[in-house]
């Protein structure tokens, strides 16, 4: 049941650093509405749910806070180590198994993603809730399916 629990967390940690870093990028040559408008390019589950202005861009301010709590956790190597992973599109879920977090890296990464989930959660409406539970069953369904 951890290791469930842990490889969600660090999906949704791949994903947030993912989307985080390609709006960083983006940032720095252009102004927030084309950050916004560039990670919706992406397809993600969040440019389903009809998100506002408002909701889009306190989900920035939140994955933003995200990746500051993160850095915080990991080490200098292991900030490198994940970047130049996730620069390469490589590893997935399994990326974190490779960094050697410690007990304590787990548990407080566990907590940051919880938080941040909570956190985005609290911003949406019932039914874009609805549709998030949604396309969260299909990609469980889909790893199932694919550990098969």
């Amino acid at each position: 049941m951890q290791l469930k629990n842990l490889s969600l967390i660090c999906g949704i940690l791949a994903l947030s650093l993912t989307v985080t870093s390609f709006a960083v990028k983006a940032e720095a040559n252009s102004s927030l509405p084309l950050v916004i408008a560039q990670s919706q390019e992406k397809g993600g589950v969040f440019q389903r749910l009809g998100l506002t202005d408002e909701q889009k861009t306190k989900i920035q301010e939140i994955r933003r806070s995200t990746r500051t709590e993160l850095d915080k956790i990991l080490t200098e190597q292991q900030r490198e180590q994940l970047k130049t992973t996730m620069q390469n599109r490589q590893g997935g879920r399994r990326v974190f198994d490779s960094l050697n977090l410690s007990d304590e890296q787990k548990n407080q990464l566990r907590q940051v993603m919880q938080s941040q989930k909570t956190q985005i959660e609290a911003l949406l409406t019932t039914e874009q809730k609805e549709q998030l539970q949604k396309h969260r069953e299909q990609m469980r369904a889909r790893r199932q399916q694919r550990n098969m």
